[in-house]
């Protein structure tokens, strides 16, 4: 019984961490920071020069479809990794193997789809 109590002490330990330092951060950064209330303190600085314009313009849907598939590609990355090194470290069945060209298959679904669509054009 001893045994399993001690095997989460660790998660104990990052669990009280974890409450502790996100309020203990903003006392700290509440004592140290700087406390000047003036006109320049709530003005919008761009890079240095006086802003021109208004903030609020609507941008292409385009984007959105980059932000998209951007996405598709780096969720995918995220999965091949943690499985190549498993597969480096101690083998990989055939079913997994099986699993992971299925993941791939539709993720190459989603990158012809994509092309078929002239999503990834710049500019129609």
């Amino acid at each position: 019984m001893t045994g399993i109590i001690d095997s989460y002490i660790p998660v104990a330990i990052f669990l009280v961490v974890s409450l502790i330092m996100p309020p203990a951060a903003m006392f700290i950064v509440s004592l140290l920071s700087p406390r000047n209330k003036s006109v320049n303190k709530y003005a919008t600085y761009e890079s240095g020069s006086e802003p021109t314009g208004d903030a609020r313009i609507q941008f292409n849907v385009e984007y959105y479809l980059y932000a998209i598939a951007f996405v598709l590609f780096d969720v995918e990355v995220l999965f091949l990794y943690p499985w190549a090194m498993v597969y480096m470290n101690y083998g990989i069945t055939a079913i997994a193997t099986i699993e992971m060209l299925l993941f791939l298959v539709i993720v190459l679904f989603g990158y012809v789809y994509l092309i078929k669509k002239e999503a990834l054009k710049w500019a129609k």
